[in-house]
């Protein structure tokens, strides 16, 4: 019997493939590869507690709300825990931005990096068996090293991202993740507790037949993202609205579409957090040739200047993503 029969083999590990691209960096000095490892762990182990949510008591809500005043989950609060002691214990971060924590949390001083991080994104959705995704952002410090923490390290524009990734808890667990040198997909084997590398060198279609926008918020829609979205049913598109912003991504970024979360009459500056949301899934959208907008400007060129700032977002494929910038399509809503 052949040996290729018996030992199918079974592909890089993130591990190996962090350090064999490490040269593509050109602060490479191994700070970003630990970083990188540290994130996956920390994904591991929320993997770990999403699979057994239904037979523990880390389901439902707390008396808590985050930045956002949104209800705290037990399992936000729970990754957000998770992400943060595998980071201070890793050392090479200097500070954590996250969604549950009101302002910076400083970590290790002598760490070179900032993370920015949505720790479980879609988490409303783990009552109903849903998938639900973590999003990272990763910044180098503008401060000297050893030195405080201070807002120009945890304010910087999405242009400024040395890698940004997510990590998708659904049907098999993915982490996706670019340093500047393309989109990599790796898939979590639990038995060996390793990822491997499954999806390489990813490449958003230019275009789609799907669009991903909660439209029971159509009465607060403004013209323009009305006339778009009568567009998307005039071609036949398909409508496809899971609610957990990483699931949907990762569908559009595989098989071409577009996500939108636009403003809106009761939320002019869209829902979505620019810093630990928008950004990281601009960078990874256009490392894998899309585009990502607010609207009117590029996503990634907008200066932040609160944590928890909120933007609108039009994610996707290039020609999709410009079809609804037409200026064509915002005059015949008028």
């Amino acid at each position: 019997m052949e040996e290729s029969r018996i030992a199918t083999p079974i592909g890089t590990t993130l591990d190996r493939f962090i350090k064999n691209k490490q040269e593509n960096f050109k602060y490479a000095t191994g700070e970003l590869s630990q970083l990188l490892r540290d994130i996956a762990l920390a994904s591991k182990v929320v993997n770990r507690e999403v699979s057994k949510a239904g037979l523990v008591d880390i389901i439902g809500t707390l008396e808590a709300q985050n930045s956002g005043g949104e209800q705290q989950k037990k399992l936000d609060v729970l990754a957000n825990i998770r992400f943060s002691r595998a980071l201070k214990k890793g050392g090479e971060a200097c500070a954590l931005v996250s969604e549950e924590n009101d302002s910076y949390e400083e970590l290790n001083r002598d760490g070179k990096y900032i993370i920015a991080i949505d720790p479980l994104d879609g988490s409303s959705n783990i009552d109903v068996n849903v998938s639900v995704g973590t999003i990272f952002s990763i910044y180098r410090r503008k401060t000297e090293v050893g030195s405080a923490v201070q807002e120009i390290d945890v304010l910087q524009k999405g242009t400024e991202q040395v890698a940004a990734g997510y990590v998708l808890y659904g049907a098999s667990t993915m982490l996706v993740y670019t340093t500047g040198h393309g989109v990599n997909g790796f898939t979590y084997e639990q038995s060996l507790g390793e990822y491997f590398l499954s999806n390489p060198d990813i490449r958003i279609p230019e275009d789609g037949t799907i669009y991903s926008i909660n439209e029971g918020l159509s009465k607060e829609f403004f013209p323009p993202v009305t006339a778009y979205v009568d567009w998307c049913k005039e071609q036949s598109f398909n409508a496809r609205y899971v609610g957990s912003l990483v699931a949907d991504f990762h569908r559009n970024l595989l098989k071409g579409g577009i996500y939108i979360y636009p403003a809106t009459t009761k939320k002019a500056d869209g829902k979505l957090r620019l810093v630990y949301e928008c950004n990281p899934l601009a960078f990874i959208t256009e490392q894998a040739g899309g585009k990502a907008t607010d609207g009117n400007k590029r996503i990634m060129e907008i200066e932040p200047v609160a944590l928890h700032q909120r933007s609108p977002l039009f994610v996707g494929s290039l020609n999709l993503v410009e079809k609804a910038m037409d200026e064509r399509l915002a005059q015949k809503a008028k």
